[in-house]
């Protein structure tokens, strides 16, 4: 197909959104994702308000772009929302957010961040599990599992997920739920957006007015006793708690290199967060201690200001086998040898709540306990690509004889292509089932992909 994209004047007159050809004001912004390592140029971006813009848009898309993304947050590192020379269906415009206090569940468009989502819930005392860092769009985290600090005690994302309303590639629109098209209701938890776009999701909600959240911190030196009392506590700790392992620079002091733990306690009683918490701030004891209560939603921002938008990013990550000594001593070196200060490595529980839903209840496969591994590496100048992509990925290398196939497909970078089982596990096969249903042609291909051939 031509990389030129004619928009009949009928679409044109009755499109509520914007159409942006590369010539016209607002195109080179639009086309910026997160992650500033992406420069691509769509031939057309159909910035969307409504979802009959998204029908028409999902139109143009099959029958006369050479490729097609979906853009919801912009924040996949991969940089799968924009496309070179296709069509890109933006939903940034999509914001509506809709809570029922009552029935405790929240619907909301696919353009919404997780710093809007957090903020309407929170009014009423309300929150479900959703992204570490609040820029961070709704649609893509969602779609690919959802991490987030009330994993231990709520799951997975979709884990609250109830229902979500999709566009398909032959442009029908359907709702997606326990009881309306199960089988994409089942393939949209974790298969990413491979089935069409989707244009809102409702979640359920529970009530997290505030959490004990924050972080203690070591000298990196103290890595393999950190990582033994990690190791334990998190085994053990109640599923109120998720607590994440980090290596990173110090604020104060790039050259001095840290053992952050973080935390994150949801649980109603202040007093039993305290007692939960206090081995934590005991251990050490920590060099520095910023545990205290706030709102979840305050929270949830605090990561926000080292993820700034433009940043150069590339990451990597899967899940470790196991939690020795062989791994702190790679993953302190590693650190040590860091060319960025705003990069690191991070470790995920996945404990509690999130592995007692059975692999095959949803597409995301992961239940089994374990830690995920994330290595990101971060930069702000473009003569220090090289650098440090080349970190991250020897890094990756040196990690490898400690990791099990298991991989968190919202982590992985564009040049990565683990095995449908590395990701999905023995769900593949009933996926791909899926997607030669609803996308028999893979026009929804820009992602880690269910190929249907």
């Amino acid at each position: 197909m031509s990389s030129t994209i004619v928009v009949p004047e009928s679409v044109r007159a009755a499109f509520t959104g914007d159409l942006l050809h590369p010539a016209d004001a607002g195109y080179q912004a639009a086309r910026r994702v997160h992650n500033g390592l992406i420069d691509k140029r769509p031939a057309l971006i159909a910035r969307c308000r409504t979802v009959p813009d998204v029908v028409d848009a999902v139109e143009l898309g099959r029958t006369q772009a050479s490729e097609t993304s979906i853009r919801g947050g912009g924040h996949n590192v991969a940089g799968s929302a924009v496309t070179d020379g296709g069509l890109m269906i933006d939903l940034a415009l999509m914001r509506g957010i809709r809570v029922d206090p009552a029935a405790r569940t929240l619907w909301a468009q696919a353009g919404v961040t997780w710093k809007e989502f957090n903020r309407a819930a929170a009014v009423y005392g309300l929150a479900t599990t959703g992204g570490n860092v609040s820029s961070t769009g709704i649609a893509g985290l969602t779609l690919g599992g959802g991490e987030g600090w009330l994993m231990g005690k709520l799951g997975l994302t979709i884990d609250n997920l109830l229902s979500a309303e999709v566009v398909t590639a032959a442009g029908e629109i359907v709702t997606a739920s326990a009881t309306e098209n199960p089988d994409l209701f089942w393939a949209l938890r974790g298969g990413g957006g491979n089935f069409g776009v989707v244009t809102s999701f409702e979640y359920q909600l529970h009530p997290i007015p505030e959490v004990d959240f924050g972080m203690v911190a070591h000298p990196v030196e103290r890595v393999r006793d950190a990582l033994a009392f990690y190791r334990e506590y998190t085994a053990s700790a109640p599923d109120d708690v998720t607590a994440g392992f980090t290596l990173a620079a110090s604020p104060d002091n790039p050259s001095d290199k840290l053992v952050i733990l973080v935390a994150c306690h949801c649980g109603h009683d202040r007093d039993a967060a305290a007692r939960d918490l206090e081995p934590l701030r005991r251990f050490g004891p920590p060099i520095v201690d910023l545990i205290e209560t706030m709102p979840y939603s305050a929270a949830i921002s605090g990561s926000d200001a080292g993820y700034p938008r433009g940043a150069f990013n590339y990451w990597k990550s899967a899940f470790l086998s196991e939690l020795t000594d062989a791994v702190a001593e790679v993953l302190a070196e590693a650190i040590k040898r860091c060319p960025s200060p705003m990069s690191g490595l991070a470790l995920v529980p996945y404990l509690g709540a999130v592995t007692r839903v059975p692999p095959d209840a949803t597409a995301f496969a992961h239940r089994s306990p374990g830690y995920s591994l994330l290595i990101v590496s971060q930069w702000l100048d473009p003569a220090e690509t090289e650098a440090n992509i080349s970190w991250a990925k020897e890094t990756f290398e040196l990690c490898t004889p400690y990791l099990a196939d298991r991989r968190y497909v919202n982590n992985l970078p564009a040049d990565d292509g683990p095995t449908p089982h590395d990701i999905w596990g023995g769900n593949y096969k009933r996926l791909t089932d899926i997607k030669r249903r609803y996308d028999p042609g893979n026009m929804f291909h820009l992602n880690h992909n269910i190929p249907v051939h």
